[in-house]
């Protein structure tokens, strides 16, 4: 069967999502793209409640698959194949969107196809942008952070990563810390705009030691405690708060850059023909991160790549993308198919944050 028009499903987190596209790997166009947020949903819990996102991901699967075929101008009969994201990520989530899949694929009697929400985010740059092979992506999200070489649809060679908390995760951390509401990346972004990011002597983590490793915990607790510094009658000032948003966002942009400067190097190596920094995650669509990172490929002679910022979020256009570009390296995944917690693209490289009955976490 030729597969040329593909519906996407991702429900990792807390984003309910749905997509349609059609061509094939390098040349596939987005026929629609839908995603349902949960923030007001999880806005007095400072953070994603897990339970709570399983819950309305079972609620909205279908109404998002049906708006992105109706945007689409198509019917399920009109569909080739599903994707979805079968793991990493909320366990509730993914299993949601799984089970809808299935559904979907059994009544249809179509090809499904399970998909590493990691690989979605790492290759969305062949879609955007047709970037060759291999490229170096730097995968930025909330609950990841990765340098990888991406030399093929499913050949991903790590170069280091986080070694505890995700930047993501940082800056809702953060956020919460210094008083911001969630979620915390566009919200310290915004504020550090009226801030003095040279003001609060904040550490570079691991900026002294060999590698592409990263760290952001310590940065936190950083932060805490110049807050605490700060605090009158258990009040942040509106000055405060702005430069602890700023230095904050500054120490981050700084390792990001450094370490990236270092993937760069070991990436330049390979003497690939088409140089090119990628970045992807929701991370990505910080745009001082995106300056930093930009300028630090130009100095390395190598061309810069960030998906438009509705691509960099989660979404099912790459889920969708992901399967169109794997497909023809594995066999379709049928009732089979089983939803992962954990799920690292590297299968070859150690656990950078440990392993256990459910695998590798990263």
């Amino acid at each position: 069967m030729t597969i040329r028009t593909i519906l996407g499903i991702e429900s990792s987190c807390d984003d309910t999502a749905a997509a349609v596209l059609r061509g094939a790997a390098g040349e596939a166009d987005i026929l629609s793209s839908v995603v349902m947020g949960q923030t007001a949903l999880h806005a007095d819990f400072g953070g994603v409640v897990p339970e709570i996102a399983a819950r309305a991901h079972a609620e909205k699967l279908d109404y998002c698959v049906e708006q992105a075929l109706d945007e689409a101008g198509l019917t399920l009969a009109q569909i080739d194949a599903v994707a979805v994201t079968a793991g990493p990520g909320l366990i509730g989530g993914v299993v949601s969107g799984v089970m809808c899949a299935k559904g979907i694929a059994m009544a249809r009697g179509i090809p499904l196809y399970g998909v590493n929400h990691l690989a979605g985010h790492a290759l969305t740059p062949r879609l955007t942008d047709g970037v060759a092979f291999p490229y170096l992506m730097l995968l930025v999200s909330g609950g990841h952070c990765q340098f990888l070489i991406v030399s093929g649809a499913d050949d991903f060679r790590r170069l280091g990563g986080t070694i505890d908390d995700a930047p993501g995760e940082a800056f809702d951390k953060v956020a919460r810390l210094i008083s911001l509401p969630q979620p915390g990346g566009p919200a310290i972004e915004m504020r550090a705009k009226a801030g003095d990011p040279k003001r609060f002597r904040l550490p570079r983590p691991l900026l002294d030691r060999a590698g592409c490793d990263m760290s952001f915990s310590g940065l936190k607790t950083a932060v805490l405690r110049q807050r605490d510094s700060q605090l009158q009658d258990a009040t942040l000032a509106a000055q405060d708060q702005a430069d602890l948003a700023a230095g904050f966002q500054a120490a981050v942009v700084d390792v990001l850059a450094e370490k990236t400067r270092r993937a760069l190097t070991i990436y330049m190596a390979l003497s690939p023909v088409q140089p090119t920094l990628c970045v992807a995650g929701g991370v990505a669509a910080n745009m001082a991160i995106r300056a930093g990172l930009e300028h630090t490929a130009a100095q390395a002679g190598a061309g810069f790549v960030a998906p438009p910022l509705r691509l960099c979020t989660d979404n099912a256009a790459m889920i969708a993308y992901a399967a169109l570009e794997q497909r023809t390296q594995h066999n379709t995944d049928g009732m089979a198919l089983s939803a992962r917690p954990r799920w690292p693209l590297d299968r070859t490289s150690p656990a950078m944050l440990g392993s256990g009955k459910k695998g590798a976490k990263a």
